[in-house]
């Protein structure tokens, strides 16, 4: 396998990049930065925007919600809150429970 045939795995994305892939203008992404509170992407030294995969899902969603189903703003931000909020509920517990664990066998060992 020569260089080119290999799949380059990226840990960031500039702001370009992730328009191409969505298909839509840079200033609709800085836009939904103002109206999205989850939507916060690193910036380097000179303000360039760095996007992570996670930003990119966000970004899908959010795009999902308004471009393809109709979602007004407020709605879109709305039901990603939800889903977040409940997603980090469920992290919560495992993380818990993984704890509870670990100090019974802590206990046990005692």
């Amino acid at each position: 396998m020569n260089y080119f045939d290999k799949e380059i795995n990226k840990k960031y994305f500039n702001i370009g990049e992730v328009a191409k892939s969505l298909n839509v203008n840079t200033s609709l992404i800085r836009f939904w930065e103002e109206k999205f509170d989850i939507l916060n992407p690193k910036k380097n030294k000179k303000g360039k925007r760095k996007y992570t995969k996670y930003d990119i899902r966000i970004l899908n969603e959010i795009y999902n919600l308004v471009k393809e189903k109709g979602y007004t703003i407020k709605g879109a931000n709305s039901i990603i809150k939800n889903k977040n909020s409940s997603v980090n509920q469920n992290e919560i517990v495992e993380s818990l429970v993984k704890i509870k664990k670990s100090i019974e066998k802590l206990r046990d060992r005692i």
